[in-house]
């Protein structure tokens, strides 16, 4: 009976059955996204490689070969594309439309002739220098003190900027013979001139003349002469013109030329050689002064002056009556 029954039990067979796939993990996503990052880094480098000039080209791989040199030389003709605005760079990514750089476009650029605002500058300066002109005129015309006097004194322009001549006269000299000291109708004079050009802003320059006339004892030229009278005398209208009301610093030089430059080059004795000239001084003028003249003109003045005739040179005779000067 025990055989049979173990004979009996029933004979059970377990079958696996095999179910889906299991789901994989998120590796394959990273790598896809590696792969489209990689792509769009591509094409956008292929687009701006489409886009950059040569000069931006060159500045970039100038920048990676030496970067230290391209900063302290802030770029170059290499570190940019010339057509900018700015050299040595200039904005690619920013456009104005479709293809199209900022660079590239077209503008209006406006230029200064400087020559032009000089030429301006000047015209501007020789009205001002008119118009004091004018009320230097107007100024002796209404004054009745002065109407004895007026015929002595000569106003004109010249490329140094106003001239205000006071000449000498024979019946009212500026000053006595050989004397440095000035007459008191010539003091007034001086002093109405200084108030005038004390509302100026322009500087002066001095200078005083005398005729051919020598010392008797200056023939060597080692004793008081010409040039030292002249000298006294421009140094003497100096003090008035202060004393009238122009500042000092305003006066920028005071020269004596003696016989030098005549005013009446036919006739070395005559009384209207004797005289002292005030020049109402332009720009130009300081600049020649100061030596500031622009390079350009510099150049244009020594061409000048080379293809200048010579000037022909006056010999004077030479006199020895004290009785003038």
């Amino acid at each position: 009976m025990a055989g049979d029954s173990k004979k009996l039990q029933p004979i059970i067979i377990k079958r696996v059955k095999k179910g889906g796939h299991t789901a994989h993990g998120g590796a394959w996503k990273i790598a896809y996204a590696d792969f489209v990052t990689a792509m769009m880094a591509f094409f956008l480098l292929m687009w701006l490689l489409g886009s950059t000039t040569e000069g931006d080209k060159k500045g970039i791989a100038d920048y990676f070969s030496s970067p230290l040199k391209v900063a302290l030389l802030s770029g170059g003709s290499g570190s940019g594309d010339s057509s900018h605005v700015v050299k040595g760079g200039g904005t690619d990514i920013t456009r104005s439309g479709g293809q199209v750089k900022k660079g590239d476009i077209t503008t209006t650029k406006s230029t200064i002739n400087l020559a032009a605002m000089r030429a301006e500058q000047r015209a501007a300066e020789a009205g001002k220098l008119e118009q004091i002109k004018k009320q230097m005129e107007e100024k002796l015309a209404s004054s009745p003190k002065f109407g004895a006097i007026k015929s002595q004194i000569k106003l004109d322009m010249t490329p140094d900027g106003l001239r205000i001549q006071i000449v000498d006269d024979q019946n009212r000299p500026m000053f006595d013979s050989g004397s440095a000291i000035v007459k008191p109708y010539m003091r007034e004079l001086l002093r109405e001139i200084g108030a005038v050009l004390a509302e100026v802003p322009n500087h002066l320059t001095l200078e005083g003349h005398t005729d051919a006339q020598s010392f008797v004892g200056d023939r060597d030229g080692l004793g008081y002469g010409n040039w030292e009278l002249s000298s006294d005398r421009a140094n003497a209208s100096r003090r008035e013109l202060i004393a009238g009301g122009l500042p000092a610093d305003r006066i920028l030089r005071v020269q004596g030329l003696a016989s030098s430059v005549l005013f009446v080059r036919e006739d070395p004795l005559s009384p209207s050689n004797r005289r002292i000239s005030i020049i109402v001084m332009n720009r130009d003028a300081e600049d020649r002064l100061f030596q500031k003249v622009p390079p350009e003109e510099a150049v244009a003045a020594a061409e000048a002056a080379a293809s200048a005739p010579e000037a022909e040179t006056s010999i004077v005779p030479s006199i020895s009556n004290p009785n003038a000067r």
